[in-house]
């Protein structure tokens, strides 16, 4: 099985999604039988799309023009990202929400995989996902309470983004998560505890 492990949080050491991806990764590779692939999107300093670090499958590269060293250098990296994505069986991303919405580290990795005719396509009913079969299973760390039925719920737009990204690609993602943590040591250690015991009902 290849694993491609990823995680977005700027908070080192002190991060409950990476705590979370972490456990997650060793539930699955417990058996020894899984080849990881590790990529911290954080330390990495993934640069934002442009028309030069978009991977070369997607047909808006050739917009770029010729690129110079440092631009064939990031165009060469998106091609890795991409790469591993399509070659994994599993995918673990580590998503906190920063301000409502995903990291941008992690929206510039997404914007990475969107990419006609390789992840998705025109079909007769609209889009086809092409990476139909994948497993994708993120970790959401979020402050406050964003479910249904709370008061907040129209504001939250990390897993909803998620969602809709990884379906557009024709992925349904398995959700791990941990909300309500600024809300003092006590609702921190509960959000964190029944994330952990999510972690331990996922299917290995």
């Amino acid at each position: 099985m290849k694993l491609l492990h990823v995680d977005t949080s700027i908070l080192g050491g002190r991060s409950v999604s990476r705590e979370l991806t972490a456990l997650i990764v060793g539930r699955l590779a417990a058996g020894g039988q899984a080849d990881v692939t590790y990529r911290d999107l954080t330390a990495e300093k993934v640069p934002h799309l442009t028309p030069a670090s978009l991977p070369s499958k997607h047909p808006g590269s050739v917009m770029a023009g010729p690129l110079d060293a440092a631009s064939q250098a990031v165009r060469d990296e998106s091609d890795r990202m991409l790469e591993e994505f399509l070659v994994a069986d599993v995918v673990v991303v580590g998503a906190p929400m920063y301000n409502f919405t995903v990291p941008t580290q992690l929206k510039a990795w997404i914007d990475r995989l969107i990419v006609p005719g390789t992840t998705f396509k025109p079909g007769p009913s609209g889009v086809e996902g092409l990476a139909k079969g994948k497993r994708v299973i993120v970790a959401v760390a979020r402050g406050g309470f964003y479910g249904p039925g709370t008061a907040a719920v129209s504001a939250e737009h990390a897993e909803t983004l998620l969602r809709t990204a990884f379906g557009f690609m024709g992925i349904v993602p398995e959700f791990v998560l941990a909300e309500g943590m600024n809300f003092g040591p006590d609702a921190k250690a509960k959000a964190v505890a029944s994330a952990r015991e999510a972690v331990g009902q996922l299917a290995a």
